[in-house]
């Protein structure tokens, strides 16, 4: 490994690739940024509110300035919370939400890497978040923050299981784990990509979405009325931040994977289109994934934990599985025959 590096990796592909990176984030930190405006915005418009309008023209300081107020916050650790754990929890929710958007491609030539596995990646490394809230919670020495910790692990394994196996029809139909084939394969009309031949597991994928970005209305490890604002209640300044931080990397890795798998990536819906631009038809799709879930959060009330376990298990798990037998069905019958 060593040699192979010494000789195709040279001190200007480093640079670049560390550039890459670095425009990356910032691209992410600046939808994380302007994605909260715009929620509040979209959810003031649905509720007849005006949203932030004071601070910069037409409001678009606002969110600046309220991440500007948590950066200069006083950092406090309780006296008696195990401080490693306390302050690695944070860190360790927000490194594999930005890891994951390593492997989803935006064009056929426009992505970071191309991994043969690399809807695996994602999932394998959007699980530990779930012990970095967990972590948060236990390290905090607190039993509110103990209990968001152990609901919300208890909730995002729950739908994990039924949102791996809700692709699993995907990775069928494309014969790959690799998000640029199955990107790729998807056909030129819209009626050709995967949510219309998997709308069971598009459905069951975008609930099961809901409820791992812990937003309403499955946001019951941050249910204020109940735990005291959950698992992060002892956190404070930045470290607070870069909780909700990761919620919102996560917003825009979910709407991203979404548009790959089910949406047609960069494909226009239909070959006439074809003048304009991958990357526009990308950016349309994931636009409208993420409106749609400010349009959820503005809409429906939460529900109760005994309501939500039930529809995990006892009815999104089912279908998912379903889902994964009528694929086979179907490329036996009309794909091989």
């Amino acid at each position: 490994m060593g040699s192979w590096l010494d000789e195709t990796l040279t001190w200007g592909n480093a640079l670049i690739f560390f550039l890459w990176g670095v425009i990356l984030l910032a691209i992410v930190l600046g939808f994380v940024t302007y994605a909260i405006f715009f929620e509040r915005k979209v959810i003031g418009w649905m509720q007849f509110r005006i949203g932030p309008n004071r601070v910069g023209p037409w409001g678009l300081l606002q969110t600046v300035a309220d991440i500007t107020k948590l950066l200069i916050k006083e950092d406090t650790i309780p006296r008696k919370a195990d401080r490693v754990l306390f302050i690695l929890a944070p860190a360790l929710a927000y490194v594999p939400a930005f890891a994951v958007l390593a492997v989803i491609p935006y064009t056929q030539n426009l992505y970071f890497a191309d991994i043969n596995v690399g809807l695996l990646y994602y999932v394998a490394l959007s699980g530990i978040s779930t012990i970095a809230i967990v972590l948060g919670g236990w390290a905090s020495n607190n039993k509110y923050a103990l209990l968001g910790g152990m609901r919300s692990a208890a909730q995002m394994i729950s739908y994990e299981v039924p949102l791996v196996i809700s692709v699993v029809g995907v990775v069928m139909l494309s014969g790959s784990l690799n998000l640029r084939t199955i990107a790729e394969q998807q056909g030129d009309w819209f009626w050709q990509w995967n949510f219309l031949p998997q709308i069971i597991g598009f459905v069951i994928f975008v609930i099961a979405a809901v409820s791992e970005l812990n937003r309403t209305p499955f946001d019951l490890p941050e249910a204020e009325s109940e735990l005291v604002a959950g698992y992060h209640v002892e956190y404070s300044g930045f470290r607070f931040a870069f909780f909700m931080l990761t919620e919102y990397v996560y917003v825009y890795a979910i709407a991203a994977l979404t548009t790959v798998l089910f949406l047609g990536g960069w494909h226009a819906p239909a070959p006439f289109l074809d003048f304009v631009p991958g990357i526009i038809w990308f950016l349309l799709k994931f636009s409208f994934i993420v409106f749609f879930l400010f349009w959820i959060r503005a809409t429906m009330p939460r529900i109760r934990i005994d309501q939500l376990m039930g529809l995990g298990w006892k009815v999104l798990l089912p279908l998912a599985i379903l889902n994964v037998f009528l694929t086979a069905v179907y490329m036996e019958l009309f794909i091989k025959g």
